[in-house]
């Protein structure tokens, strides 16, 4: 067994220990090794087996597999990593395990070149400046070239790459440079294996064909037109079947390429492809006439059983004719004198409206003349009153018809719906009585296993939560202090409360007597009147003890269930809280004697 070659071995342990965003950069190292000029074919083929023992070649399909932008170098070097996977694919022979090699691993390869691919192209199509379009389009031939090396050295993956959605995605664009470059690439696959377009699937040939009829219908450019022209040509010359279908399918081509592409570079490859079609057709051209024939005799078979059928229902028609059109002309003599008598009766709706009119003026002169002259404004202001009376109760009347006539169909509904809901409460009412009462069943007693089981689940729930144990005389003890605290808590917060409505009560004296000494007259101004009312206390005495009495008859009207809470108060003492008023607009005069 020979060595491995070291710088294999070297770049395998490198790329082992190093970081993933670094794989990449290692992996470019691969071009210089298969490039060496003092490799023979024998050491070379041994250095792709060997790298692809060393999971190398599988390390490049990985990285092509991933986000390109992400590598370092981005698309230049996705594109020399494609490159690299194809050389390193074209001549090694897989010994062991060589179904996952040729069946597996060298398919995804393709889709994964591609896709690579198909990438460039678009970034292609949306670059802007010459400098981007120039590198994209050269990396996109760097791909191209090596998916054709790559099926060049595997003839059994042009099929893979022409079944290939992603394959037809790229040859169908309008973009001339990628679209030579891709009918480049179906040549190669076409020179390599002449009838592979007879084992493909027919929806693939046809969407083949379809592009290549279409770049030469769609374009002016020589370039596309030749490559289509010599693809077109190609494939006419080694697939007898495809020219018979290039005639039936496409019946304009003889026509397209003899006006549009003559004269234009290629006409020498033009005339091949035309002569071939023709050849085709001259040879087809009897078992065509036959079918014309056929064709002419079934025409004129079908069209004299249309013609006699017709004629049998001639009369009939005629007679359908003839009743539309006197019904229409009927229609339109209805139309006619309905109209007239709508315009007669207008005219004479306007005659009245302008006799009443003049009858109305001559009674209104003769009562001008009638009435006094210091009469006639009042006069005419009650006829101004009328006139508004009236057109008011026209008016009125006009909207609530109108009204009338748009609440009448909710007005239906909701009579409607009252008759539903009355039937429905009745059938609801009789199906109640009808209905039986159901007998009284008696509950269903437990079995001695359910009963058993029930016990153990009581049995071992007790068992889990033990109740605390304690004695008759410690829960007295707690309830009396209990009772204790709650009455201590009670009493405190009743001195409280008593306490902050003194205060309150202060605060409101003291307010009173600052707004009385605010607004009290000057000393030259003061009366026995106002010296009064800084010395009594008759009037805020007397309204704290109305205000006192109001509030302890309601509290004697208070139902038994507003005194719960009396239990520690004494019989005569009122709660202070049905004797707090608004102490902030209560008048309290004087002071109160400590």
């Amino acid at each position: 067994m020979a060595a491995t070659d070291p710088q294999v071995l070297a770049l395998a342990a490198q790329i082992t220990e190093s970081r993933e965003q670094d794989i990449p950069l290692l992996l470019l190292k691969l071009k210089g090794i298969l490039s060496s000029p003092s490799l023979r074919c024998e050491e070379s083929n041994k250095i792709k087996q060997d790298i692809y023992d060393y999971g190398l070649t599988q390390y490049c399909l990985l990285v092509l597999k991933q986000d390109h932008s992400q590598l370092h170098g981005a698309w230049a070097t996705a594109a020399q990593l494609a490159e690299i996977l194809s050389h390193c694919c074209v001549g090694l022979e897989v010994k062991e395990d060589p179904e996952e090699f040729y069946k597996t691993f060298l398919p995804s390869a393709i889709d994964s070149l591609l896709v690579l691919g198909k990438r460039l192209q678009a970034r292609f199509i949306r670059a802007i400046k010459e400098k981007e379009k120039q590198d994209f389009l050269h990396w996109f031939q760097i791909v191209t070239d090596a998916i054709c090396w790559l099926f060049g050295g595997h003839i059994q993956l042009a099929a893979c790459v022409l079944q290939n959605d992603r394959f037809l995605q790229l040859l169908i664009t309008d973009d001339v440079e990628t679209s030579i470059i891709m009918m480049s690439v179906l040549h190669n696959i076409l020179r390599i294996n002449s009838s592979i377009l007879l084992h493909v699937e027919e929806e693939t040939l046809h969407s083949v064909l379809d592009e290549l009829v279409y770049k030469l219908s769609s374009t002016t450019n020589p370039a596309v037109g030749s490559a289509a022209t010599k693809l077109l040509l190609l494939v006419a010359k080694h697939c007898k079947q495809l020219v018979q279908l290039l005639t039936a399918r496409y019946k304009g081509l003889k026509g397209l390429l003899s006006k549009h592409w003559t004269g234009k570079g290629f006409d020498r490859e033009v005339n091949q492809l035309l002569d071939l079609l023709y050849l085709e057709q001259s040879s087809g051209k009897g078992g065509m006439q036959k079918q014309h024939q056929a064709a002419c005799i079934i025409q004129a078979a079908w069209r004299g059983f249309q013609t006699r059928k017709r004629l049998k229902k001639l009369p009939q028609a005629v007679i359908t004719l003839q009743r539309s059109f006197r019904a229409k002309r009927e229609q339109e003599l209805q139309h006619l004198t309905k109209q007239k008598e709508d315009e007669a009766l207008k005219l004479q709706m306007q005659l009245q409206r302008q006799r009443a009119m003049r009858l109305f003026h001559e009674r209104q002169l003769a009562l001008l003349e009638v009435v006094h002259a210091s009469q006639v404004n009042k006069y005419m202001q009650e006829v101004e009153e009328k006139s508004a009376l009236t057109i008011q109760r026209f008016w009125r009347g006009y909207r609530a018809r109108r009204l009338f006539h748009q609440q009448k169909q909710s007005l239906k509904e909701y009579k409607a719906a009252v008759i539903i809901q009355r039937a429905a409460c009745k059938f609801l009412e009789k199906r109640r009585r009808r209905r039986p009462l159901s007998p009284w069943k008696e509950p269903k007693g437990l079995t001695d296993e359910q009963r058993l089981a029930l016990q153990q689940k009581v049995d071992d729930y007790i068992k889990l939560h033990p109740a605390p144990q304690m004695s008759e005389e410690r829960s007295k003890e707690l309830h009396m202090q209990a009772q204790s605290k709650l009455a201590q808590f009670l009493l405190r917060s009743r001195l409280d409360q008593r306490a902050a409505q003194r205060r309150e009560a202060l605060l409101a004296q003291v307010n009173t007597d600052v707004e009385l000494l605010m607004n009290a007259p000057g000393l030259a101004e003061t009366t026995e009147k106002d010296l009064g009312a800084f010395m009594s206390r008759s009037i805020p005495v007397a309204t704290k003890a109305r205000q006192t009495h109001n509030t302890m008859l309601k509290y004697s009207r208070w139902p038994w269930w507003k005194k719960l809470g009396d239990e520690f108060m004494e019989d005569d003492v009122i709660p202070d809280d049905a004797i707090n008023t608004e102490l902030e607009t209560l008048f309290i005069g004087g002071r109160k004697p400590f």
